[in-house]
Order: C-alpha cells, then structure tokens, then sequence
C-alpha cells in the first residue's frame, strides 16, 4: 500500500479543495507557463468558447513577442506551444471543429515569427508545428470545411513553407482534402507554376557538386525555387492520390539515375504490382554494381528480385552486399530468408568473416549492433592495436557493452582513448579520460587474467612515467 505522503491523485484529494487552491495559487507563483495553464482550466470550467479565446490571446500573444528565444528557453517555448495545441484539439475540436480549425490555423502562422526569434538546434519546436499538421488535417476531417476552402489553405501554407513547419501538411489532409481538394490544389500550383519568378541572384545559388566544367547549381538540376516547390507538392498529392505515374512524371531525367531516387519510384511501383519496371529503373542507375551504393538501393533491389521470383539472385546479392559493407541489415534480411538451423550456420560463417574484416572499427561496429558483445571482445583482444581512441562515440559505446561481462576488453578500449587524449595533448578532454581511468580501476578486480596485457597498476605507472607533467589530467585524478 502506498504511503499517505505518496504523490498521487488520491493522496492529493485528500487535502480537500481549499487547501489544493491555495497550494496551487503558491506554486504558481512566479511561473507564467503554470498560471496561463490554471487560467485555461478555469476558462476550460465554463464552455469551449473561453478555451477558444484564451488561446487566441495566447497564440496572438506569442506571434507578437520578439524576446530571442535561445536554446535555455526552447523547452519553455515548447511547453507552451504544445499546452495550446493540445488545448485546441483536446477540449475546444471536442464541441467546435470550425473553430478548432481556424486557430490550428493560428497556431500554424506562429512557425515564422518563432523561428525567426529562436535557436531551435534540437529541433524540438519544429515537432510541435508538424504535429500540428496532423492535427489540421484530423480536425478538417470532422469540420465539413469546404474542400476548395481547405485546398486555398493549403495553397497558400505551401507556398510560405520557409522553415519546413508545412512539409507533413499535404500527405496529412489528402483525407480531409479528398479528390476534388486535391484535384483544385493541383490547379493552384499549376497555375502559380506559371507565373514569373525573380532570378536568383548569383550570391544565393546553392553549389550541390562539381563537374569539369566548374560548379553545379541546385537550380540547374531541379529548377528554381518555384519550380522545385511546385514539384515537391505534385509528388505529394500523387502519393495520397496513388498515382505512380504522376509521381515519376514530376522527377526530372537528371535525378531519375540517382540512386536514392530511383529507389524511392522503384519502392512505389513495387507497392503498385509493378516489379519488374521496378528492377528497370533500379538497374539504371549511374552506379549499378558498385560496392558503395546506398544501402537503401540495395535493400530495394533485392526486394524487387523476391518480387520477381528471383529469391536465389536476391540471397547471393546480400550476401554479397554484406561482405562489401558488413551492414546488419544485409545480414538480417538474408538469415531471415533461410531454413530452420541454417541461420546459425550462416551467423557464424558471418562472424568469421567479420572477425578478419580489414576495417577493424567496421567489424567493432556490426557486432555491437548484431549484437554479438562476446564477438566484439574476441575482436578487441585479438587486434588490441587497431583501436582508434579518437573515436570516441564508438570506443564509448563499445566500452559500456562490454563492461559488465567483458571487462579485460572494456579496459582494452577505455584505454586507447585516454592514450589517445594524452598521447596527442588534447586537454580539452582530459575530463573524459580522467573518467575513463576511474572506470579502468573499478574493471581491474573483475578482470581475471589480464594475460599479456598490463594490469592496472603497470598501466597506470606508465602513463606517468610518459606523461608525468601534464599536471591538467593528474589533476583529476582522485
């Protein structure tokens, strides 16, 4: 049984009313975000009309600040902007779906006067104007808004969608939008696609590779700004609409040999039944054949050949793909096609291939994402001097893997990286490898035999023996 102090709501209750408003009027204070959500419950208390006008004033409110918003303050802003638009969907699309509408609208407009005064590096607001999306499009379902109205909204998002806050906005409201919406948003964009557009200046070209004739612009593979915004959403309505052709139809020649491209047409038409243009427009890529095509091109690939009865074909070219890259997901797909005790067998005859990989951190990489933690030990012990230190996300990773039943091989890895900080006189990490000593010294009594590596102790001298002056790093050391 829970203790009487226990913070529950049964527990609260208890209090009775007087005493929770008081503690809650207390708490309060000094806190706008808590106060504003109080007054929307109060407001919440009488009709679904005061929830609508007080998040209006809220949301007017927030588009007219211009108080930077740096990265302390995001998690505030955020906070508030989710606590209006669950308040619109919650409480005021319960009883008013017109009105819900209109000030997810509101809320939606906010995304330019916010971004323009935030450093949003997480990228955890732009989620609050994506969900809002979605929301948009749900609460347009149970509006009966008028589908040309709707298609005017969207029209008019798509074409202001500077900071991304509109890209869910189409694929979300095709329900909402339904045939006729989409077919009248078609129109629009059609007809603005049109309409002149200002030349970019020459400051502004997006450089996005180099021929032997100089620079390739942005411009020059997928058009303007307008004409690449105006084929986006034609891809999207497609989509929704299930329009494969359509879809193709708004790649231009130039990127249909890209092999991320042909990927994306490949997967729809093969959702469409159609396998083998899909295999056609896969194998006409630049870089058929190659080892260092995405992964995405070859997992696509191999599922077009299954498609076509070629499960052989699709088996030897994971495999293949898998000795090339050892990406898990080669591995997977190809264990999970075989017989019953077969996969064992493969698994290990994948693990010895890994083992003897010439990229150690490759093979360090696939194990620990099998994973096979007793692998990755075996690796580490066995080729000791190949780790590379300044590695430190995956020298991390791998040694919190192997703590707990590998300590011999976790130590093996804490120390390249604290060899790594000193040996290279990086002092703006000696905090790391300080640590990573501290955790070397509580392994060292879990360790067995250390075999033919130093015990701690040794280790230790050495280090001071070799780096007995950085005063910085031995300073941490407690």
């Amino acid at each position: 049984m829970a203790a009487k102090t226990t913070l529950n709501a049964k527990n609260l209750e208890a209090l009775g009313a007087p005493r929770l408003a008081e503690l809650l009027i207390e708490i309060s204070t000094g806190s706008a975000a808590n106060k504003r959500r109080l007054r929307m419950e109060l407001a919440g208390n009488h009709s679904s009309a005061e929830v609508a006008r007080e998040v209006r004033k809220r949301l007017a409110s927030i588009g007219r600040s211009r108080t930077f918003i740096n990265w302390r303050k995001v998690k505030g802003l955020k906070t508030d902007l989710e606590t209006q638009r669950k308040t619109i969907v919650d409480v005021v699309a319960r009883d008013d779906p017109k009105e819900a509408l209109e000030l997810i609208w509101q809320f939606l407009a906010l995304a330019d006067p916010v971004f323009e005064r935030s450093d949003d590096g997480s990228g955890s607001i732009i989620e609050s104007f994506h969900d809002a999306c979605a929301d948009a499009g749900a609460i347009a379902k149970s509006s009966g808004v008028e589908k040309d109205a709707l298609a005017d909204k969207i029209f008019a998002a798509v074409l202001n969608n500077g900071y991304g806050q509109y890209d869910p906005l189409i694929a979300v409201t095709a329900p909402a939008l339904g045939r006729d919406g989409l077919e009248r948003l078609k129109v629009l964009l059609g007809q603005w696609s049109k309409e002149p557009e200002d030349k970019i200046a020459e400051s502004d070209r997006r450089v996005i590779g180099w021929s032997s004739n100089g620079p390739i612009y942005e411009d020059q593979v997928y058009g303007n700004h307008q004409e690449l915004l105006v084929r986006i959403a034609l891809q999207e309505i497609a989509d929704a609409q299930g329009d494969v052709d359509a879809y193709i139809a708004q790649q231009p020649e130039k990127t249909r040999r890209s092999p991320l491209v042909a990927t994306d047409i490949a997967r729809r038409l093969l959702s469409a039944g159609r396998a083998a243009e899909a295999l056609e427009t896969l194998d006409a890529i630049d870089e058929r054949g190659h080892a260092d095509t995405p992964v995405e091109w070859q997992l696509a690939r191999t599922e077009v050949l299954e498609a076509l009865g070629r499960a052989d074909e699709a088996q030897t070219d994971r495999w293949k793909w898998f000795e090339q890259s050892l990406n898990d997901a080669h591995l997977r797909a190809f264990i999970r096609r075989l017989p019953d005790f077969d996969d064992m067998e493969a698994e290990e005859k994948a693990f010895a291939y890994a083992q003897a990989f010439p990229e150690f951190h490759r093979a360090l990489t696939f194990f620990l994402r099998w994973p096979a933690v007793g692998e990755a030990a075996r690796l580490v012990l066995k080729r000791k001097t190949e780790l590379d230190g300044d590695l430190y996300e995956l020298m991390t990773a791998a040694a919190d893997a192997l703590a707990q039943k590998h300590p011999l091989a976790a130590t093996i890895v804490l120390r390249s990286m604290i060899d790594f900080t000193l040996d290279k006189a990086r002092s703006s990490r000696n905090r790391y490898a300080a640590q990573h000593l501290a955790t070397c010294a509580s392994l060292a009594p879990h360790v067995d035999d250390f075999g033919s590596v130093e015990t701690h102790g040794a280790y230790v001298a050495g280090l001071k023996g070799r780096h007995g002056k950085k005063h910085g790093f031995w300073s941490l050391i407690t």
